[in-house]
């Protein structure tokens, strides 16, 4: 069983941390030709009666972007969905802490989901501001 503290600890070995709290952290990932991308996961605990893993990524501001077009683009069935949080358009991805497989369902959705943000923030602002 994989606990908070494992999703933790995988994070702070791998990825480069700039904020964290209890129960979230925010890191950012290195991908290619030189292009970054912010990620937070957010810890859930007991929502129906599991613990839960948040995996959301910025792809812009809601000012600047198309939302229609953001949510054509993050309309394909891979993973996640779309949201608007505090001003920011983010893809998220929602996975149960208890059957969690470190590998198989954090790092992979976690790098699908990276992917896919930066694509769409490329596309829809031409910039890396996340």
């Amino acid at each position: 069983m994989t606990s908070w503290l494992d999703v933790i600890n995988y994070v702070r070995l791998r990825y480069e941390v700039l904020e964290e709290t209890g129960d979230w952290l925010r890191f950012r990932l290195e991908l290619a030709g030189e292009r970054t991308q912010q990620v937070s996961v957010h810890h859930l605990p007991d929502l129906d009666g599991q613990e839960w893993v948040e995996i959301s990524s910025p792809v812009g501001r809601v000012d600047e972007v198309d939302l229609r077009r953001f949510l054509e683009l993050a309309g394909a069935p891979e993973l996640g969905g779309a949201a608007v949080v505090d001003g920011l358009a983010l893809l998220k991805h929602t996975a149960p802490l208890e059957d969690l497989s470190i590998r198989e369902e954090f790092e992979r959705p976690l790098t699908l989901l990276v992917a896919r943000a930066d694509a769409i923030e490329h596309e829809l602002t031409s910039g890396d501001d996340f």
